[in-house]
């Protein structure tokens, strides 16, 4: 019997383009995980200069902290100024590890003691995500810091007192839902960061979690997020906690304000309902 391969030729085109066409949708995959993550972490809110029309992630916010003026860097995947030339393995030795591609440590105005509990899949497609923005050709602005905090190597002794590299541990005598919480809390939210007092070397007070910290960003106080405080917080319900993440009001008709807002603007308002529950419950958890 005799095989026409005219007919064989669109059938094996077909099979050929199978593989070509699943890489295409896992790479968008990739991008729209990436995005989702991007919102996660607040990227917009530090590495955006809107104050003063700022590029995108193209960095220069100034960050006025006890131990000097940070400036926020340029992220955007500019070969020279930004992170285009990075690989992933320094990508994600910056995020969990605070060292450079340079080796050089990073201060902890950059998140990392949070973003190291990120799971690599997470912090991959983030990248992704990044590497497909507009690259920005602007220098990062060296930060302003005294003597002999402007040395770098003294944060080798920062990390070894005050951080503790590690992916987020599932705690098995919780449910899915309130781990979901915990990562984005202690993770890429970071919002242990803000919430949570520093000792005198800037560090986090671990063993006060979440109960507030009276010198947060630009000197505002912060409140604590603990059920157990007597806070205006601890007095709200789930449901109260996911609108307000959502829409920026409080329970009472007021507004979320001061660097909240823009929590609320770049991070929270853009979070799924599902991850909205997750953080409240797990916040409610908290004592």
């Amino acid at each position: 019997m005799s095989i026409n391969t005219r007919h064989l030729l669109p059938v094996c085109s077909l099979l050929l383009m199978i593989p070509a066409l699943a890489d295409a949708q896992e790479e968008q995959s990739s991008v729209t995980r990436g995005e989702y993550i991007y919102h996660l972490g607040g990227c917009a809110s530090c590495h955006t200069n809107g104050k003063e029309g700022g590029a995108p992630l193209a960095g220069g916010l100034e960050m006025e902290t006890p131990f000097g003026t940070f400036y926020t860097p340029n992220i955007t995947p500019d070969p020279q100024y930004g992170i285009g030339n990075w690989s992933e393995d320094d990508f994600i030795r910056a995020m969990t590890e605070g060292v450079s591609p340079e080796g050089e440590h990073y201060y902890p105005a950059f998140p990392y003691t949070s973003y190291t509990k990120m799971s690599q899949q997470d912090l991959l497609d983030l990248k992704t995500f990044l590497d497909l923005q507009a690259p920005v050709a602007k220098p990062s602005k060296e930060h302003d810091l005294p003597f002999p905090l402007n040395q770098r190597f003294v944060l080798g002794v920062w990390k070894w007192l005050n951080f503790e590299s590690g992916s987020f541990q599932i705690n098995q005598h919780r449910n899915d839902r309130w781990n979901r919480g915990a990562y984005i809390v202690n993770g890429p939210g970071h919002c242990v960061e803000c919430h949570t007092p520093r000792n005198i070397m800037g560090g986090l007070d671990t063993d006060a979690g979440m109960t507030g910290n009276d010198n947060g960003p630009e000197g505002e106080a912060v409140p604590g997020l603990q059920s157990s405080n007597h806070s205006e917080f601890s007095k709200w319900e789930i449901e109260d906690i996911t609108f307000s993440l959502e829409t920026g009001m409080k329970p009472d008709g007021d507004f979320l304000g001061g660097s909240m807002g823009h929590v609320i603007d770049n991070t929270t308002s853009k979070m799924t309902p599902a991850d909205l529950e997750a953080i409240a419950e797990y916040l409610k958890s908290l004592n």
